[in-house]
């Protein structure tokens, strides 16, 4: 069964999803900032950690990742699109935040179609471009969970107007969750968790991806 702890983290309220199973090891995804707030989360759950999981490589996503690593090492999982440039000078947000360091360790590319099971959780790598070149969501199918990043949020998707973003590669993105089950539940990189069943009725943008193909 999995379960799941949010950890609201740096200047922009990012959600840094820690997520476990019965091995009690977990999958950290998106260590955006403030990584000793991450690790006391992790040692209040009595957690090591199995796998970084990053949604995409913006900097507000990723920040947190080398100091946290350094402390409690694991594999660190990206899309190449998006890791080919999520810890260069250019990724940067100031004045709130600087370009991230890189983690100390090769990073595992994962790319659309992609199986992983790690701290005993079984999950699906979905390519979902359009808030970044490779931005993707990782599917829990046992426990019916989505962590969506920046894709869609509650009434909401991620912005388009950023270097690599593209509405229409967005569009199509949402089309595809949209077959997901209408029971999923979403975590997502801002804001409360949702379910796809109450996007599909409430969420204008994914409404509009859904019936028409654009946004």
């Amino acid at each position: 069964m999995l379960n799941a702890r949010q950890v609201v983290v740096g200047a922009f309220d990012v959600n840094c999803w820690i997520l476990w199973g019965g091995e009690r090891r977990a999958l950290v995804v998106d260590p955006g900032a403030d990584a000793g707030l991450i690790a006391e989360a992790l040692r209040e759950e009595g957690l090591g950690v199995a796998a970084y999981l990053l949604t995409h490589g913006h900097v507000d996503h990723v920040s947190g990742l080398a100091a946290l690593h350094r402390d409690i090492p694991a594999p660190v999982l990206i899309h190449p699109k998006d890791g080919a440039w999520a810890f260069e000078p250019l990724n940067q947000m100031p004045p709130f935040y600087p370009p991230p360091a890189a983690p100390d360790t090769p990073r595992r590319a994962v790319n659309d179609g992609d199986e992983g099971h790690d701290g005993g959780l079984r999950y699906r790598v979905l390519a979902t471009p359009g808030h970044s070149p490779g931005g993707v969501c990782y599917y829990f199918p046992d426990d019916g969970v989505l962590v969506t990043g920046d894709t869609v949020f509650q009434r909401s998707v991620g912005r388009t107007d950023l270097s690599g973003g593209d509405a229409a590669e967005l569009a199509r993105s949402l089309q595809r969750l949209a077959e997901l089950p209408d029971a999923t539940t979403l975590y997502p990189g801002h804001g409360p968790s949702t379910t796809l069943r109450e996007e599909k009725r409430e969420n204008l943008y994914l409404r509009t991806a859904c019936r028409t193909g654009t946004l």
